[in-house]
């Protein structure tokens, strides 16, 4: 089979701009890019969207596996992107049959940064059986210890939302993007792309909300843990029971919300309760 045709079109992710601070002093201060990148699929325009534009190859791969549009990683011939025209052009092998059935359903949906996803993918229940992983509360909390030493980009410009693959305690790949979304599609076109030693991640991280895409996403990359630093939607859950995923929501410090457990989760370092803090069993008293 010949050899996956792919463009190296990284650009940087933060830009500066000339900002007044509220001294009245005048410095320049690095803040997200914001690119727009039309992406066309066997000469058929299909989305565009806005990314930081740090690694545009794997976005693209990533969207379209995540969207159902793209069946395997073989199925890939070419993926080069132009920054000066704003365009991905992927060329595949093959195409879903129902190609043109999926793109002529779209659900808004809750996603900053994507906000449509074509078919009726959050319908369907044919999904591969997800791994029964466990998780210990230390566990846990090693984890989100780890991944503080990530998110450059937040430090310096803010404006973005950050994703990463997880074995257990240690981050695998991480990756920043203007929507949760787009980080997400980035890290599923990586794994694709064998760009990163993630194939054997079982938790999946995202600083943004757990909502019924997003759950989606992660159960059609065979992840069964999905943790965030915020809160979780009814879809979200719905889809979490479905599909077999358990959701840790509002993971900050020793604080968290686990949903969807099914006895999968140890709780092995439960943190002193603060006196002025009463149990429910106590408060119903």
């Amino acid at each position: 089979m010949p050899a996956l045709q792919l463009s190296r079109a990284r650009l940087p992710a933060t830009t500066e701009i000339s900002i007044v601070d509220e001294y009245g002093d005048a410095r320049q201060q690095a803040i997200a890019a914001e690119r727009a990148l039309t992406v066309y699929l066997n000469k058929r325009e299909i989305v565009t969207l806005m990314t930081l534009g740090d690694d545009p190859e794997a976005l693209v791969v990533g969207y379209l596996r995540n969207q159902g549009l793209l069946r395997a990683a073989e199925d890939l011939a070419a993926v080069q992107v132009d920054w000066e025209v704003e365009a991905a052009v992927v060329i595949t092998r093959h195409l879903p049959e129902d190609l043109e059935a999926r793109l002529s359903t779209r659900t808004v949906t809750t996603g900053c940064g994507q906000g449509t996803v074509f078919g009726k993918l959050l319908d369907q229940t044919a999904l591969t059986a997800l791994p029964d992983t466990q998780l210990a509360q230390s566990t846990l909390y090693q984890l989100l210890q780890n991944l503080n030493a990530y998110n450059e980009t937040y430090r310096s410009a803010g404006a973005v939302h950050g994703c990463a693959l997880c074995r257990q305690t240690d981050v695998l790949d991480f990756v920043e993007d203007v929507g949760r979304h787009n980080a997400v599609d980035t890290l599923a076109g990586r794994q694709w792309l064998q760009q990163a030693d993630s194939a054997d991640a079982d938790i999946f991280y995202t600083t943004g909300r757990l909502t019924s895409e997003m759950v989606l996403k992660v159960a059609q990359m065979g992840i069964s843990v999905l943790v965030s630093r915020s809160g979780v939607t009814q879809k979200g859950v719905e889809l979490a029971e479905r599909f077999g995923v358990m959701l840790i929501a509002r993971a900050k410090g020793r604080h968290f919300q686990a949903i969807n457990t099914q006895n999968r989760l140890t709780l092995d370092a439960i943190p002193t309760r603060p006196s002025h803090a009463r149990s429910s069993k106590e408060a119903s008293v």
